[in-house]
């Protein structure tokens, strides 16, 4: 039967193929102007992002410059004279901060004291965590209360009873108070993250582990700790950031005589105000230490990020 039979007066019947093609058409139109919408808006916001990044690093560059400026050329103009002289850049400020006793055992002093307060902090945490998630013991619930609130609690309020009770044990301006008082004011965070963390692990994994025959400790050194690892890895990073950069702990408690970089940093702007050659440097240094950390853990920092956000 030909196609014009099917309609009275010998009229064709439509084509469905042919009603389609112009919705075909516009929704290839619609799909390729929302790709090019989509593709112009992504652009637009990666060239705010690059802008934004940009200005964020510029007093970071600007400090770098800077240290590596000679006091003289920093007081003629700004650290952007190099734009049009390069030639002008040396590395004598930082053979100076080398040779400088203070600043250079000011960076010891840090890493004595932020090394075993982050290490402290993740290892307390770990286990007191652990405990909090998977043990059951009596006031479990009331005491992760109390821990929860220590949260609250702003390290200012502790400074003088603290400093008192350190100096009648012998431990004001040591390295080892300020360990202690860093440890402290850390473990309530570390016990909230971790806890909430170990908590969200399959507890038919556990129980197959303890099936098997293994015991508490090496439960948690053998399944908890590996699942746990991006989490540990994003609070020992925080925990060393917040301990390098302090400055108000350190300068109560910390040993006058061998301050950690930030209050070396500090002395030398009280004491030679126009130091530059040596600030600039030392400050930027101060600086690259906690940057080298991030980076170096980034994968692991991202990670437990992402997996605090899905749990």
């Amino acid at each position: 039967m030909s196609r014009s039979d099917g309609l009275p007066g010998g009229r064709a019947a439509p084509d469905p193929s042919a009603a389609g093609a112009p919705a075909r058409r516009a929704g290839r139109a619609t799909s390729w102007a929302g790709r090019t919408a989509g593709g112009l808006a992504g652009g637009a916001v990666r060239v705010f992002l690059v802008v934004a990044a940009l200005f964020w690093l510029l007093p970071t560059l600007g400090l770098l410059v800077s240290s590596l400026l000679s006091p003289t050329d920093l007081n003629d103009g700004g650290w952007w004279q190099v734009l049009s002289a390069p030639s002008r850049l040396t590395a004598d400020n930082y053979e100076r901060l080398l040779a400088n006793d203070t600043i250079t055992s000011s960076l010891l002093s840090t890493f004595a004291i932020a090394v075993p307060a982050t290490l402290l902090v993740l290892v307390l945490g770990s286990l007191a965590g652990y405990a909090f998630a998977w043990l059951e013991f009596p006031g479990r619930d009331w005491l992760f209360l109390v821990v929860v609130g220590l949260l609250v609690v702003p390290v200012q309020v502790a400074l003088i009873p603290v400093s008192q009770l350190f100096g009648t044990i012998g431990l004001f301006e040591t390295t080892a108070g300020v360990v202690l008082f860093h440890t402290a004011f850390g473990l309530p965070f570390a016990v909230f993250l971790l806890r909430n963390f170990f908590a969200e692990i399959p507890r038919e994994l556990l129980e197959a582990a303890r099936l098997d025959g293994a015991g508490e400790l090496r439960l948690f050194t053998r399944v908890v700790l590996p699942l746990g690892g991006p989490a540990i890895a994003s609070l020992g990073i925080f925990q060393f950031l917040w301990v390098w950069n302090d400055m108000l702990v350190a300068l109560v408690f910390a040993d006058s005589a061998n301050p950690p970089i930030t209050v070396a940093l500090q002395q030398q702007v009280r004491q030679f105000g126009n130091n530059i050659d040596v600030l600039a440097p030392g400050a930027f240094l101060s600086m690259v230490v906690p940057l080298v950390v991030f980076f170096a853990f980034q994968r692991q920092f991202v990670t437990g990020v992402m997996a605090g956000a899905v749990k």
